[in-house]
């Protein structure tokens, strides 16, 4: 793992760099303030859809309360923790942050729940997976340049996006669908952005479910991982309650968590000993991992959570309500494209054309996984509604 010498970027020798990308779709020019990734990462910001993941649920629905995680507070969570594990292992920080600030930019509203709708409505079209979404945004459905759809990103920013694609997908894909028929890995830089979202996630849920209620910290420590954070955190603090506890917590658990993947990580790659990306690529197994003891502790918190904060009664209903405006939506617009807005209602009628109700289905799917949680709802009401004439 030691670090080229002369590398003026301070990168190791399996970090990718920006010199030897392997290019995007269409010719770009190459200014010389930001190199590939970074402009990757800038073009991502200024995206309608990195925008939108402001009001994109994580798990409570955006309007339950300000300080409830969003996609977007949980994208840039992600973005910091993948960036000190990469600075840790001598990855490449911009492209890390890159695929990290856009692996949600195809998350339906309503979160989980409402991508398990929107892939029921889509199950006799193709069904639908908010990674290849996040792929489809970058690669077609921005709009923001004169000759090109979708922003033009680098090859290794959008293999990035994908992580895990069926076969049949696969081979639409291309370039970046090739690894899953060739069984290879993406750059280690997307397999840690892979694992720090999954970090992200179960830490910040069992913030945000303790800020709800609907978590108790004392139950909690049926997990014997959370409790013996807890008890650590009580011998260190003997006073500390509340807020502070619960953050005291979250930090170690996020902590202990880093520190297993930096080890366990390392010890992978020396003994894999790539000398590239490209010997990254022909690994037979991911390089970015953690321990077997950690990924015992990561199944129990996860099946608490299950049990306890995904199956609540009052996330139920939140999912049961997001279920029925998906549902409801796509079933109306199916059935007369008059009442999508006008660009749509024309794309959905150009790609029926061409491969029929499948397309006119994906055009739809991409109108609904769009939204915000909030605009759903409002579309949901000024169709059904008699009273919303607008």
């Amino acid at each position: 793992m030691t670090e080229p010498a002369s590398d003026p970027l301070g990168l190791a020798a399996f970090a990718c760099r920006p010199s030897t990308s392997r290019g995007r779709r269409h010719a770009d020019s190459r200014p010389d303030l930001r190199n590939a990734f970074q402009r990757d990462r800038d073009r991502i910001i200024h995206s309608a859809a990195f925008r939108r993941l402001e009001y994109k649920t994580q798990v409570f629905v955006n309007h339950e309360g300000d300080l409830f995680r969003t996609r977007l507070t949980h994208s840039l969570e992600v973005a910091q923790i993948a960036r000190t594990i990469a600075r840790a292992l001598g990855l490449n920080e911009d492209l890390t942050e890159a695929i990290a600030l856009a692996h949600d930019l195809g998350h339906t509203p309503f979160g989980h729940a409402g991508q398990t709708a929107l892939n029921d409505c889509m199950a006799k079209y193709g069904g639908f997976e908010h990674n290849l979404q996040s792929l489809r945004v970058v690669d077609q459905l921005e709009t923001r340049y004169p000759d090109h759809d979708g922003l033009n990103l680098t090859f290794e920013t959008r293999e990035g996006l994908v992580k895990r694609c069926p076969l049949a997908h696969a081979e639409r894909l291309g370039d970046v669908g090739q690894r899953f028929i060739d069984g290879t890995q993406p750059s280690l830089e997307a397999q840690l952005t892979n694992v720090a979202d999954e970090i992200a996630y179960n830490s910040h849920d069992v913030d945000d479910g303790l800020r709800a209620g609907l978590l108790d910290i004392d139950a909690l420590r049926e997990v014997e991982w959370i409790d013996a954070l807890d008890r650590h955190v009580e011998a260190e603090y003997p006073a500390l309650g509340g807020r502070r506890r619960v953050y005291r917590i979250v930090r170690e658990l996020i902590a202990g968590q880093v520190n297993d993947l930096l080890t366990t990580s390392r010890e992978r790659i020396t003994r894999a000993n790539p000398l590239g990306p490209d010997d990254v690529r022909a690994s037979a197994q991911p390089l970015i991992a953690f321990s077997p003891g950690m990924q015992a502790r990561h199944r129990a918190l996860k099946d608490h959570l299950m049990a306890n904060l995904y199956r609540h009664y009052r996330v139920h209903r939140m999912t049961t309500k997001a279920d029925h405006v998906v549902h409801s939506l796509f079933e109306r617009f199916m059935a007369d494209l008059q009442l999508l807005p006008p660009e749509f209602a024309e794309s959905a009628r150009e790609r029926a054309g061409h491969n029929g109700r499948r397309g006119q289905a994906r055009v739809i799917a991409d109108y609904i996984a769009g939204m915000t949680d909030r605009f759903a709802l409002e579309e949901y009401e000024r169709l059904t509604d008699p009273t919303k004439l607008t």
